[in-house]
């Protein structure tokens, strides 16, 4: 049996003085974390969650997060990360599919959030960093961590395929610990002595992991930036010795943009990279600026996130996203599952301690994801080379990477075809020098109707998170379709106007 939040103790018990958190001016030491953690599972426990009960998490990169997200663990309950950018109707279905009992939320964007709990049925509590001082003054700390066994869940992270709505993925406390304590000791090589970036957003599963949970295992200090900016990021650096760094490929983009010859980074020593392809120029300019060596590898929310990497003492190849990590098996399968040749291409399959324990309430679902024999079917295409490095080449599910945030056409389409003066629509993604991909929408309008593209590209960001509305739409009089009728998006052609 054990507990997440158990880490978070035990590097208390281990250096009580030493900085956990850094955010700004505030620091935060283990011992400060820990009983605030404490105190916060006594405070969950007054609100009347109990063991088992999820509660969603609706904050940026500060101590509030980290401190709510431990003190979830320790009272043995379930948390439910989500973007702070959400709108109401997003943050409504995650509380409602999950039955969350409370929503802790930033202030900023608490009208958003209140509005979906009231609609959910949900307590909705507005936290920042002051307040949740406030709050936890009076109370006495849970002494001990509600004991959880290795398989019970800890986290929901909600993920979407092409279809049908969002699905959680339910990551348990061993799933979660074994990926963070993997990455510590074999791809980090983190110790007490790091400081580690904390830039990727911590609801996220790649900052959530490898950011703050990889960071109280080893006892390291995590300085947390609310919102990236890469000049900003590049002056914490060099205030707070930062060692590790965590990114997706924009950020190291714009940290080349940005850096000086007056900025020092000297104490960077090991950078990883996720969430979509790294360029080998990229790579080969970050790492002579900066002089510190960057890891690419892959993972996804399902797989608690890391399931393969560049590992630090190993040969690099760039483009590849490296080998299994420890514990962890793949495969590259055909369409009836049967693996396939060296440097054929096919469905990438992982298998191991990081596999999520299923979808939250969606057996169906689950079965179609994770075989009998524990394989996951990830719905990304790559190869495997003779040195058993993998390359990812394609995705079978058209999920759109926009500046290392995933964005899943359908919930966007579905938002559009709400418009009364849309007939169809079909949202793709577009090359972006440095966003990776932009997100367009070709649409048609039904006869008689007419708007211009500004006006329902108001009307769709004002009903999503800011970074999913398509910043590129054109108007089409008919979309290309198959026999039976279904939009063929391959087919689609952007207009060279809408590429500028």
């Amino acid at each position: 049996m054990t507990n997440l939040s158990e880490n978070l103790t035990a590097a208390a018990n281990a250096r009580p003085d030493a900085t956990a958190l850094i955010c700004g001016d505030s620091k935060l030491s283990y011992d400060e974390f820990d009983r605030a953690a404490a105190k916060t599972a006594t405070l969950l426990a007054e609100l009347g969650i109990d063991p088992g009960d999820r509660v969603g998490l609706m904050l940026p990169n500060t101590p509030a997060f980290a401190v709510l997200f431990y003190g979830i663990a320790r009272r043995g309950a379930i948390a439910v990360p989500m973007n702070p950018l959400l709108k109401a109707r997003e943050i409504e279905f995650y509380l409602a599919n999950t039955g969350a009992t409370a929503l802790f939320a930033a202030p900023t964007f608490a009208d958003e959030a209140q509005q979906a709990a009231e609609a959910a049925g949900t307590t909705c509590i507005p936290v920042d960093d002051g307040s949740l001082v406030s709050m936890l003054a009076d109370v006495e700390p849970q002494a001990e961590a509600t004991p959880r066994d290795d398989e019970d869940t800890a986290v929901i992270l909600h993920t979407s395929g092409t279809t049908g709505q969002p699905k959680g993925a339910e990551l348990t406390h061993r799933g979660l610990g074994r990926n963070a304590e993997v990455c510590v000791r074999t791809l980090f090589e983190a110790t007490p002595d790091d400081v580690v970036m904390g830039c990727l957003p911590l609801f996220h599963v790649f900052g959530l992991t490898c950011g703050l949970n990889a960071s109280v295992l080893a006892g390291a200090t995590l300085t947390l930036m609310p919102r990236f900016d890469p000049a900003e990021a590049l002056e914490v650096i060099e205030r707070d010795r930062v060692t590790i760094f965590q990114g997706v490929p924009t950020m190291y983009s714009a940290l080349i943009a940005a850096r000086r010859p007056t900025h020092d980074t000297s104490s960077l020593r090991t950078c990883a990279s996720g969430g979509a392809a790294l360029p080998a120029q990229v790579i080969a300019d970050f790492e002579k600026a900066f002089g510190a060596m960057i890891l690419e590898g892959y993972g996804l929310s399902e797989t608690s996130p890391v399931a393969c990497f560049n590992h630090p003492n190993r040969i690099r190849k760039a483009g590849s996203i490296g080998t299994p990590i420890e514990g962890v098996e793949m495969r590259v399968v055909d369409e009836d599952g049967n693996s396939v040749t060296v440097g054929a291409p096919g469905e990438i399959q992982v298998r191991g301690h990081n596999v999520m324990k299923g979808y939250w309430h969606l057996p169906e679902a689950t079965a179609d994801a994770i075989d009998a024999d524990g394989w996951f079917s990830t719905g990304d295409v790559g190869t495997l080379d003779d040195d058993g490095y993998y390359t990812i080449i394609d995705r079978t599910k058209d999920m759109i990477i926009r500046g290392g945030f995933n964005v899943y056409p359908r919930e966007i389409e579905e938002v559009i075809y709400e418009h009364p003066a849309v007939a169809a629509a079909a949202v793709i993604g577009i090359p972006h020098d440095s966003l990776g991909e932009e997100i367009g929408a070709a649409v048609t309008l039904k006869p008689g109707q007419s708007i211009s593209g500004d006006d329902l590209r108001d009307y769709i960001k004002a009903r999503i998170a800011a970074y999913k509305y398509p910043r590129k739409i054109w108007f089409l009089d008919a979309l290309p379709t198959g026999a039976t009728g279904k939009i063929q998006k391959r087919d689609i052609t952007v207009p060279e106007e809408i590429k500028q």
